[in-house]
């Protein structure tokens, strides 16, 4: 039977019984009234309506079923020296610029085998709708296809569809691309995120899991997509705050299945169980919106600015994610020992009239045993790592996906995890903090459990994008 078919079949029978047992309840305090039975019967027909209630609102558990990250065919991959050279021969840029750019690429930490797409190859960049439909094909199916076929599940099974990208936004949209590309059914839920940046994946996933729990009984699973388009977003211009764009992203897709529904999938158990989501914005503040946005330069050419005290605020947001993630995530000793350094930090001041200490900060790393973090490039990697009170090995994951494939926007999160996996270093019982940060500002976490093994796939399948390079990571800085 077609899943869809028995999502509606199931969701008719939830019904059909809810409304039986509400008839019965109704019933049975009737005939105690009737029948003059003992007054605490009273309270048996209550108790089933309590408890029917009860099992009806209690939010179900969300899992992840397994994910697919794109790998671009090697004949995408430009190096760095070229992508230098073709600063220099686009003809749009002065040697400040190009010197600029130099510079950034050269201190960020990104290798040689990151990739770009067809429109970034040419001299100077193309930027025709066309280039752009034809590169949002290149990323979404390749991904799809391995995510569906990794699961077992048909795209006529998916009942809601999440698609992030921020700065195209086609018509038809882009869900509309995957679903008439699948031939998915008519009551598909469909969503595009635009303009979220980095924190976009995180925001999907919780809307993904917001849709599967109120339709518990007629969806049981949702695919999340998260990508950027480059073709037409490229800047040709020179003043400085816009040049970021040009100098660390790069081409990357990711595509993840979550649920409702425990081994729904043709018998694949999920992976992973969400067990925390945790959103935070500061977007009702001037200098916080102002941090990152598209606007046209005195020449009138468009692109993303990263505005002044960026990091200021950056840091901000973060410090009120975290208190806000903290009361979730953290172990109770260490809340306890956080709130017993701020009472004596609070004591020191008062007694001693000290100014400008330092505020403690709680220890992140006993809070997940492994983590994703945004992937701007290695300098900002590694200080939030030490804000954050992790090691080496805890920021690998976020350094290495950089180094290999660049900053992948919103994708990222999902190379790390694969990163992470590939090493086999997740384990069964494990939990996994997955980091966004994006334009706003807003700052998003997702904390998952793995509860399961790699479901039968073979060894080579495992290391998905980091099948051929693996062996190579960790690498040292110089």
């Amino acid at each position: 039977m077609d899943i869809a078919h028995r999502d509606h079949l199931l969701a008719a029978f939830h019904g059909v019984v809810a409304v039986a047992v509400l008839l019965l309840c109704l019933l049975a305090e009737v005939l105690v009234f009737a029948l003059r039975l003992r007054t605490a019967l009273y309270l048996v027909p209550v108790s089933a309506m309590l408890l029917l209630c009860f099992f009806r609102r209690r939010p179900a558990d969300i899992g992840l079923v397994d994910f697919s990250c794109l790998k671009p065919p090697r004949r995408l991959r430009l190096p760095l020296a070229k992508v230098i050279e073709n600063f220099k021969l686009c003809g749009c840029f002065n040697r400040d610029t190009v010197e600029f750019m130099t510079k950034a690429i050269q201190a960020g930490g990104m290798g040689n085998e990151t990739y770009l797409p067809p429109a970034m190859h040419c001299i100077p960049p193309a930027a025709a709708h066309a280039d752009a439909i034809q590169e949002a094909h290149a990323l979404f199916f390749p991904t799809l296809d391995d995510l569906f076929a990794k699961t077992g599940v048909a795209p006529s099974a998916v009942g809601a569809l999440i698609v992030n990208c921020s700065g195209f936004c086609p018509a038809p949209s882009l869900t509309a691309v995957i679903a008439n590309h699948y031939g998915m059914r008519s009551d598909l839920k469909t969503f595009n995120l635009s303009g979220m940046g980095c924190s976009a994946g995180v925001v999907a996933v919780d809307v993904a899991s917001s849709l599967l729990r109120l339709h518990l009984h007629s969806m049981s699973c949702a695919v999340v997509v998260s990508a950027e388009i480059f073709a037409g977003r490229f800047y040709v211009g020179n003043e400085h705050a816009k040049l970021l764009l040009n100098c660390y992203f790069r081409t990357g897709c990711s595509a993840a299945l979550v649920t409702n529904k425990q081994g729904m999938a043709a018998g694949v158990p999920i992976k992973y169980r969400l067990v925390s989501s945790t959103r935070t914005n500061q977007i009702a503040n001037d200098r916080s919106y102002r941090s990152g946005y598209w606007d046209d330069d005195e020449g009138g050419i468009a692109g993303f600015t990263v505005g002044q005290g960026v990091g200021r605020m950056f840091s901000e947001m973060l410090r009120a994610h975290l208190a806000a993630l903290g009361l979730s995530i953290l172990p109770w000793r260490e809340k306890l020992r956080y709130m017993a350094a701020l009472l004596l930090l609070s004591l020191r001041i008062r007694r001693h009239k000290l100014v400008g200490s330092a505020a403690p900060t709680p220890a992140f790393r006993v809070a997940a045993d492994h983590f994703c973090l945004p992937s701007n490039n290695r300098p900002i990697i590694s200080r939030l790592g030490q804000g954050l009170g992790l090691g080496e090995r805890e920021v690998e994951a976020a350094l290495m996906t950089f180094h290999r494939f660049g900053n992948q926007s919103a994708a990222s999160l999902w190379y790390q995890l694969a990163y992470l996996e590939a090493k086999g270093r997740v384990r069964e019982g494990d939990t996994v903090w997955q980091l966004g940060v994006g334009s706003g500002l807003k700052a998003n976490s997702l904390v998952w459990q793995r509860v399961a093994g790699a479901g039968g796939r073979d060894g080579r399948g495992a290391l998905g994008p980091w099948v051929d390079c693996i062996h190579r990571y960790p690498i040292k800085e110089s």
